[in-house]
């Protein structure tokens, strides 16, 4: 709270003192002998200085025969109701014997609008602003025009307690327009536009800062010459604006517009370089040129476009009729074009050289990315395998010992990557169950053993269509002792 009172006590200063330095001018300074202001629509009021109350006053108006309708003399002054323009002029008030007393000239119009502000910085060290009314008062009128530098920081706030008010100094070479010098490049400013009439007064407040409103000065000296033995090329230069300081770190980029004379579409280019080579003008043709400046961090506006530069390629000779003809149809077909569409959007002919480069970029990136995909699928498969490994480690299925199968000392760990083991060891756990069922349905008789119960189930089961029988006698297999399957 302590904080925002000064801030608001700050606020109040600057405002009353740009109220002051308006007020200066109200009404004293609009004071001229035998001439009184008045708004229009209002009850204007003429005064008679020689008035006396015993004698009769009458009014007169200068190149007329009687009084606007309507008014009324009261205690010898001439009260005018909603004055309008036609009652502007000169009148006198005279006394019983006729003679004069008084003489005012009568002017009329309105109380000042609040004007309409814009300020460009053609470089980074002033800033000029203009401004235009926006009310036709039909009265003088003055403009009183001051700046602030807001304070960014606290150092700045202690140094410069009730901010520094500075004139924004007006050209009368160039009305309606001031400029304020040696600005910071990093800093803004608070403008104060004040208009004054005799009837009042009203102001803008407009916040600036310099990268917002930088808009360089169109380049200078663009010539444009043909480039001998290249039919279709053109050389471009230009120089800096001399309004641009001419220092390392302010630096300006380019775009180049360009078209045939007969074509109304223009061909843009951009570049940071002060030449430009075009490479695909028309031959013999002549062909307009121009060119605007930009801050190279794109920073504020474009400039305007400078004044045009004409140039017409060379005309080659040793082309042959058939490329004469094509070049003609070329024409034929610029012009059909130019008059179906007068304003088309301006063509982007950008450099091959960086087309080139778009596409092997966007090519490496597919790559990686095409890359990264397969990596990740092969790891998510390695991960898919080793779980599944796992899982039948957990629950082995036993195999009975054939004559010529060792027994195992360990359990028989295989990595996930290697795909022909654990192919073998799928097919092995799915045939050998098969292989022993069909051995013991052929060998041996019903009996009370084990192996007899399991055969006359898997026969049993056999039947169900649904279930084929050797799938049926792997699962019981399983369910077994290891004793009695060995």
């Amino acid at each position: 709270m302590r904080n925002s009172i000064p801030g608001l006590g700050r606020v109040m200063v600057f405002l009353a003192a740009a109220l002051a330095s308006a007020s200066f001018a109200i009404p004293e300074d609009w004071e001229e002998e035998g001439v009184q202001y008045g708004q229009l629509g209002t009850d204007v009021t003429l005064p008679c200085p020689g008035f006396h109350a015993s004698s009769p006053v009458r009014w007169r108006r200068a190149g007329a025969t009687a009084l606007p309708e309507g008014s009324a003399i009261q205690q010898g002054s001439l009260v005018l109701p909603s004055a309008s323009l036609a009652f502007v002029g000169a009148y006198s008030c005279h006394g019983e014997d006729g003679g004069l007393l008084h003489t005012v000239s009568l002017r009329l119009g309105h109380l000042p609008g609040v004007p309409f502000v814009s300020c460009r910085a053609s470089d980074y060290e002033n800033f000029s602003c203009s401004w235009t009314s926006s009310v036709e008062t039909f009265l003088p009128t003055r403009y009183i025009t001051t700046y602030r530098k807001k304070s960014l920081t606290g150092e700045e706030k202690r140094r410069n307690r009730n901010g520094h008010v500075g004139l924004c100094l007006q050209d009368p070479s160039r009305p309606g327009t001031c400029t304020v010098h040696r600005s910071e490049f990093w800093s803004s400013y608070r403008l104060n536009i004040t208009e004054v009439n005799p009837l009042g007064f009203s102001y803008r407040l407009l916040d600036v800062t310099m990268q917002a409103i930088i808009k360089p000065d169109p380049p200078e000296d663009l010539v444009v010459e043909p480039i001998p033995l290249a039919p279709r090329r053109l050389h471009v230069s230009w120089k800096y604006p001399s309004s641009w300081p001419k220092e390392p770190h302010f630096q300006l980029r380019f775009r180049l517009q360009y078209r045939p004379v007969i074509h109304r579409s223009w061909s843009v280019v951009e570049t940071v370089n002060l030449s430009e080579v075009i490479t695909d003008a028309f031959a013999g043709l002549e062909h307009v040129v121009q060119v605007s400046a930009k801050d190279f961090l794109d920073a504020g506006n474009w400039s305007e476009w400078s004044a045009e530069a004409r140039a017409t390629p060379v005309r080659d000779l040793a082309s042959t009729a058939s490329e004469e003809t094509t070049t003609d149809a070329r024409l034929e077909s610029l012009a059909e074009e130019s008059s179906q569409a007068p304003n088309p959007e301006p063509i982007n002919h950008s450099d091959p050289l960086e087309k080139m480069a778009v596409l092997v970029s966007l090519g490496i990136f597919a790559f990686f990315i095409l890359a990264a995909v397969l990596v990740i699928t092969i790891l998510i498969w390695l991960l898919l395998e080793s779980l599944t490994l796992q899982s039948q480690h957990k629950h082995p299925i036993p195999v009975p010992l054939l004559p010529g199968n060792p027994v195992p000392s360990s359990p028989l760990i295989l990595l996930p990557w290697d795909l022909p083991a654990m192919l073998w060891l799928w097919s092995q756990s799915l045939l050998i169950p098969i292989l022993f069922y069909l051995v013991t349905s052929s060998c041996c008789s019903p009996g009370a053993d084990p192996l007899e119960r399991l055969r006359l189930r898997v026969r049993k089961h056999g039947k169900d269509k649904t279930k084929p029988s050797f799938l049926v006698a792997a699962t019981h297999l399983r369910a077994l002792p290891k004793a009695q399957i060995l």
